[in-house]
């Protein structure tokens, strides 16, 4: 967690998502040819929407990263056990349910993290918002026809400043996910794995 998910989380094509190219298309088709130029909301939306939707990845590897050393540390102390040496049909036994758990596990984990990514793509934070609301607004041009699609309607210092803006969300977003990732992963698979591994092998054998 301290430096894979940080590593992960860095490498992003969020400076391609970002591009002025991109932030253009993105905001011309969310909120049409003319939108409010300083915050125009469901360009926002969508270019955040699109962001947060790369910290899927990252949060799933994490999972099974996790998942990988929970399965190791399984063999190992099987096969470190000398009683369960003695009763290898018992000792196949205990690591298919043990794996089995750990697959469990690892979907609910799985389900959490999407969860919270999802989350912050869902309920976006009003204060972002209202910054840029409350920030100074330039005022077109009056003269001159209003201008067409291909015109050069965007200019670069709003298309650069709606790119920053979007970015600085999604750091926000990113240290949040940085923090909250590594916890639901460990309460979901490491607490899991520590408190009921064999509880449902153990319920079998009870009933035999």
């Amino acid at each position: 967690f301290d430096h894979q998910l940080p590593a992960a989380l860095k490498k992003l094509p969020f400076d391609r998502h970002l591009s002025l190219k991109n932030v253009q298309k993105v905001v011309t088709e969310a909120d049409g040819y003319q939108p409010h130029l300083i915050a125009p909301e469901q360009g926002y939306r969508r270019l955040i929407d699109g962001s947060i939707t790369y910290f899927k990845g990252p949060a799933e590897a994490s999972v099974d990263a996790v998942h990988f050393v929970l399965k190791e540390l399984v063999r190992k102390s099987i096969a470190e056990t000398e009683e369960l040496k003695r009763f290898p049909s018992l000792q196949n036994d205990i690591a298919t349910a043990a794996n089995e758990a750990l697959e469990r596990f690892r979907e609910e984990s799985r389900k959490t993290v999407v969860r919270l990514v999802e989350m912050e793509s869902s309920y976006l934070t009003v204060d972002f918002f209202r910054k840029l609301h409350a920030a100074p607004e330039k005022k077109p041009e009056k003269n001159g026809n209003p201008p067409g699609p291909n015109n050069d309607h965007f200019h670069d210092t709003s298309l650069a400043r709606i790119g920053s803006n979007v970015s600085a969300y999604i750091a926000m977003v990113s240290d949040t996910l940085k923090n909250t990732i590594p916890k639901a992963v460990v309460y979901c698979q490491v607490r899991e794995a520590k408190r009921s591994l064999l509880t449902h092998f153990y319920a079998q054998v009870g009933r035999k």
